[in-house]
């Protein structure tokens, strides 16, 4: 009796939750639609933000966690080399890193930006680490907080080995390959030492890749940039007395010298955001992870209907490696 009470007011406060969002998200996009549109003037600042993980693709996630798409944001990098009323490029990055190819992709379309003669200037936030921090080296000023979380300057790749789990419960996996290294990093058995080989040839030529960038971007002889990239992490005082970052300051302060690198006289620039998540998706973001938190706290399983089908889901979703250099 007890457990149908619970039951129903856990479906009542859905239900009011999702009115809610109805109700909020109409009223948001009557608000976007009716002050909607930047004001261009002929001199602007381009601003892309670099939110999240970094990866090479897919749809936005609204619903979901933050995610930059490399697709996108080299979309937008274009945008701006090739719009003549933006004078200078704004990066506000607030990411752990990501995939090692799409980090690069971003890092390689804004040499390309570079070379019309436009400046690029960095605002780090919470974290500009590991990809984040790839594509944020080849800034002409790199600006953070004392307390950002920057640095992380390296290459990782993992795999699970799920063999003697397999084995305890009866699972027989059977492969046919059509070379011995085709099934390289299966999770059924342990890495060969000459398939380790292989990987870690694989990390260190990308990491080598990471030295380069980062060496050429900051100027830095790439033996003292090694020194640096042990993988650490660094806040960003620190960052700055080692020379990876060149300023304390806020958002505003990166504005301000963009302006003055572009040689524009105004104080107060327009600014442009190419890819600043509407107000719509940010409330039907909040409100997915509140529902979600009213869900758990109920003790609910989403997308489960016991407890077995619920740990067989989680099997399901790490029994396959991931092949993926991650920044």
């Amino acid at each position: 009796m007890s457990f149908s009470i619970k039951k129903m007011t856990s479906s009542i406060l859905l239900s009011f939750l999702l009115i809610l969002v109805i109700l909020g998200g109409l009223g948001i996009l009557l608000v976007g639609f009716l002050g909607s549109g930047d004001q261009v003037a002929s001199k602007n600042i381009g601003v892309i933000n670099i939110h999240g993980p970094i990866s090479a693709g897919g749809g936005k996630e609204v619903f979901g966690s933050s995610r930059t798409n490399a697709r996108e944001v080299i979309k937008y990098i274009n945008q701006a080399k090739d719009n003549k009323k933006i004078k200078a490029l704004l990066l506000r990055v607030n990411s752990p890193g990501g995939s090692s190819a799409a980090s690069d992709e971003i890092y390689r379309e804004l040499k390309k930006f570079k070379k019309t003669g436009k400046p690029i200037v960095v605002s780090m936030a919470d974290v500009a680490a590991s990809g984040g921090y790839y594509i944020s080296a080849i800034a002409d000023q790199i600006y953070a907080n004392p307390s950002t979380i920057t640095g992380s300057i390296g290459v990782i790749m993992q795999f699970k080995n799920l063999q003697e789990l397999y084995n305890k419960i009866g699972v027989d996996s059977i492969t046919f390959k059509s070379g011995a290294y085709k099934d390289i990093g299966n999770p059924n058995r342990k890495l060969k030492p000459e398939e380790k080989e292989i990987l870690q040839n694989m990390v260190d030529a990308v990491y080598q890749e990471f030295l380069t960038a980062v060496a050429e971007g900051r100027n830095m002889p790439k033996s003292e940039v090694k020194e640096l990239a042990d993988g650490r992490i660094y806040n960003g005082r620190k960052a700055k007395k080692l020379g990876l970052v060149d300023k304390m300051g806020t958002f505003y302060d990166a504005v301000a010298t963009a302006s003055k690198l572009a040689g524009m006289k105004k104080r107060d620039p327009n600014l442009i955001y190419y890819n600043q998540p509407s107000p719509l998706e940010r409330f039907l973001s909040s409100t997915t992870n509140l529902i979600k938190g009213v869900l758990l706290q109920q003790g609910l399983k989403i997308n489960s209907k016991n407890t077995n089908e619920f740990y067989y889901h989680l099997l399901e979703e790490n029994k396959t490696n991931n092949l993926e250099l991650q920044y």
